[in-house]
């Protein structure tokens, strides 16, 4: 058989281009931001993880500038060899202290964090637990260790407890959850799993990426916003999203960190994040610290956001955080209404099976600081008005 052969058999993707309603790999023409050029047209930005608006913000861009023009376009190497920068320890260094842990280690994504962090600490005769609704970086790292994972449906504390009491008390066991979940933007109950893991003498890894910058004291992430920094062992995140950056970190103790600085394969054979990058996020991460009302800002608009949702008549998935889902149920309905809403000039994201059950589909919005409750009010009505327009 030709290994071609699923290439040619699949055929999705030209079915839903025929029919007008792909959804992907639209054209940005102008920089992340509330409003931006995208395929010839303004749109209102209600699809970005630019949760800060920070993308746009003239120190970070300006560090960006001057890091390219200083270190040039890359290390050409990897951190373990000869691609450490000073500043690359500097980002590590005021990473850990932000989110109250000992040490951090930085990687060049954030996939490929989840990818090294799990890989190296779960090892043979290791279990990993992780919650239905991770992100797919998670289960790809799951997929690279020599442990077994065991999933537990989404946010269920019994589920969790009947798959912790099934593990044999000589296995090593790492819990692994998103804090915010990046589809429904519901928070893990951490307070629970943290109770569970002490019970049953596991570990507990939290993804932060659409935490930091978004939900705890002055946007430190999911175990500032219930008080639990001393009972989460590692931290997980991104820069692509607070951090207006690419690139990803982990956050635990000195131990843990040197150990996955020495036995992380994703770490030691891929190149370390360009100096530009390192320099927006260290920059970005300086400014958060600085402006404690960000976050605060963010979330105000986000309840606002959720508020003109409801008052429409829209029925959203209730969350605490600027990720609002709005149900579509089937995929052709989501397909045709993403397609609607953007050409009446507002980008959002469907989200369609595996990552919603089949009918339970989802136009996802999310929000950031730098928008305003004009542009939040007028978004709103032409989302409510393509929605309800067959009601």
């Amino acid at each position: 058989m030709d290994i071609f052969e699923k290439c040619e058999r699949f055929t999705l993707a030209d079915q839903l281009r025929n029919e007008g309603i792909y959804p992907y790999f639209h054209a940005l023409e102008t920089r992340q931001d509330v409003e931006v050029i995208m395929e010839g047209k303004r749109r209102i930005m209600l699809g970005s993880n630019n949760y800060l608006g920070l993308t746009t913000e003239p120190t970070v861009v300006e560090a960006g500038i001057k890091a390219l023009e200083k270190y040039g376009s890359g290390c050409s190497g990897s951190r373990f060899l000869n691609g450490t920068l000073r500043m690359h320890l500097e980002l590590e260094s005021e990473l850990a202290a932000f989110v109250n842990m000992e040490e951090a280690v930085t990687f060049s994504t954030g996939f490929q964090s989840n990818l090294g962090i799990i890989s190296a600490i779960v090892g043979r005769n290791d279990y990993v637990v992780c919650d239905r609704e991770n992100h797919a970086s998670i289960y790809d790292g799951c997929q690279l260790s020599f442990g077994k994972m065991v999933r537990y449906k989404h946010n269920d504390m019994e589920d969790l407890e009947r798959i912790l009491k099934k593990i044999p008390e000589t296995a090593g066991i790492l819990i692994v959850t998103d804090g915010v979940f990046s589809m429904g933007g519901d928070i893990a109950k951490l307070p629970e799993i943290c109770k569970l893991a002490e019970q049953y003498g596991a570990r507990v890894m939290v993804d932060d990426a659409h935490g930091l910058g978004v939900i705890g004291e002055g946007g430190r992430g999911t175990a500032s916003y219930f008080g639990l920094e001393d009972k989460v062992d590692i931290i997980m995140g991104t820069f692509s999203k607070s951090l207006a950056s690419l690139g990803g970190y982990m956050a635990a103790s000195h131990t843990v960190c040197d150990y996955v600085r020495h036995n992380s394969r994703p770490f030691i054979f891929s190149a370390s994040i360009p100096p530009a990058c390192c320099a927006v996020a260290l920059t970005a991460l300086r400014h958060l610290k600085a402006h404690p009302e960000l976050p605060e800002r963010l979330n105000a608009l986000s309840a606002h956001a959720r508020k003109d949702l409801r008052d429409a008549g829209l029925k959203i998935r209730e969350s605490e955080t600027p990720i609002v889902p709005i149900y579509t149920y089937t995929m052709e309905n989501t397909l045709i209404k993403a397609k609607e809403v953007y050409e009446a000039g507002v980008y959002v994201n469907p989200v369609l099976p595996p990552a919603t059950a089949p009918n339970e589909c989802l136009l996802r919005t999310s929000y950031m600081a730098t928008l305003t409750e004009d542009l939040i009010d007028e978004a709103v009505g032409v989302i409510a008005k393509v929605l309800l327009s067959n009601e």
